[in-house]
C-alpha cells in the first residue's frame, strides 16, 4: 500500500512539473492513485488548502517569476501557467497579487513591496546579527531556485503525515550555489524545517547544520518573486558598504510566515548571509 505521505509528495511534484497541464481534481486523484472523493479530503486535511487553491497558488508563483525574470510575452506566460487566455490569466493573477500581470512586470516587484527597515545603510537597510547554530530536517533540491517550493511541500507532507509539526520551527531555504556562475540545472539547495537537537530525524530527510556566528540579515516583505532582486541589493550594496566579507558557508532564507495563510505582499522573509567573524586588518 502506498503511504499517504508518498501520494501527497507525488501530487506536489506533478503540479510543479505540469503547471499548464490537466490539474483537475480527477487528474490529481489519478496521480495520487486514490478516489476523487477520498483524495480531496486527504489533501485538505494534510495541507490546509483545497487542491484548487494549491494549483492556483503554484501557477501564480510560477507566473510571477516568469514576469519578472523573462521577457516572454504575457500571452505565453498565461498559457505556460495553465490559463486558457490572457483575460482569465489577468483575473486570476490580480486575485492573487492585487495587481495586473503588466503592472507586476513594470514594477519589477518593487513599488508596494519593500525591504523592511532594520538598520541604517546608505542603500539597503539590514542588520548584522549573531545567530546561533541551527539544525534542519531537510530535502535536497537541484535545479532552479524558484522551483524549490516543491521540496518544501514535500517536507510539509512528511511532517503532516508523521505528526511532527509540534517539533518544528520556521522553514528555511539553504542555497549552496551562486546562480550567477552556476548553470541553473546544477544549482544546489536544501528545503528545510528548523528542529532541535532532540528531534529524531526521519530516514527520508537529511540533517543540515547552519553554523552560528555573525550574519548580515535583511528582512524582505513581499512576494517570493522579488527575492532575487533583494539578494542582489544585499550583495551589491549592503555588504560592500558594510566592509564585511561573507564567510565560506551557505546563505539562506528564513520564512517567517506561511504563503497559504497570508497575501503575497505580506510575506516576510529574512535573507541571511554568514560573515567572517572578525574583519581582517583593512582587507575587507
Amino acid at each position: 500500500m502506498i503511504p499517504y505521505e508518498a501520494r501527497l509528495r507525488r501530487v506536489v511534484h506533478y503540479i510543479h512539473d505540469n503547471p499548464a497541464g490537466d490539474l483537475s481534481l480527477d487528474a490529481l486523484a489519478d496521480v495520487a492513485a486514490m478516489s476523487r472523493f477520498h483524495w480531496h479530503r486527504v489533501f485538505v486535511a494534510m495541507t490546509g488548502e483545497t487542491c484548487a487553491q494549491a494549483v492556483r497558488r503554484i501557477r501564480a508563483h510560477k507566473a510571477a517569476h516568469w514576469l519578472v525574470h523573462t521577457d516572454w510575452p504575457v500571452s505565453v506566460i498565461a498559457l505556460r501557467s495553465g490559463h486558457r487566455n490572457v483575460q482569465s490569466f489577468a483575473r486570476s493573477f490580480r486575485a492573487h497579487f492585487g495587481v495586473t500581470p503588466a503592472a507586476f512586470r513594470t514594477a519589477g516587484v518593487s513599488g508596494d513591496f519593500q525591504l523592511f527597515r532594520m538598520g541604517q545603510n546608505d542603500m539597503v537597510e539590514y542588520e548584522i546579527r549573531n545567530r546561533d547554530s541551527v539544525r534542519l530536517a531537510a530535502l535536497p533540491h537541484r535545479g532552479a531556485y524558484q522551483d524549490i517550493g516543491r521540496a518544501f511541500q514535500e517536507i510539509a507532507a512528511i511532517f503532516t503525515a508523521r505528526g511532527l509539526w509540534a517539533q518544528a520551527g520556521p522553514m528555511v531555504g539553504v542555497y549552496h550555489s551562486d546562480p550567477s556562475s552556476v548553470p541553473e540545472a546544477e544549482l544546489r539547495s536544501h528545503a528545510g524545517v528548523q528542529v532541535d537537537a532532540a528531534f529524531g530525524m526521519p530516514d527520508v530527510l537529511e540533517e543540515v547544520i547552519l553554523p552560528g556566528g555573525p550574519h548580515a540579515v535583511m528582512l524582505y516583505v513581499g512576494p517570493y518573486a522579488g527575492l532575487p532582486a533583494a539578494w542582489d541589493a544585499l550583495y551589491g550594496n549592503a555588504l560592500p558598504a558594510s566592509e564585511r566579507l561573507p564567510a565560506e558557508h551557505a546563505s539562506f532564507e528564513v520564512y517567517l510566515n506561511d504563503p497559504t495563510q497570508v497575501a503575497p505582499e505580506a510575506l516576510r522573509t529574512e535573507i541571511c548571509v554568514p560573515l567572517v567573524s572578525r574583519p581582517k586588518n583593512g582587507d575587507e
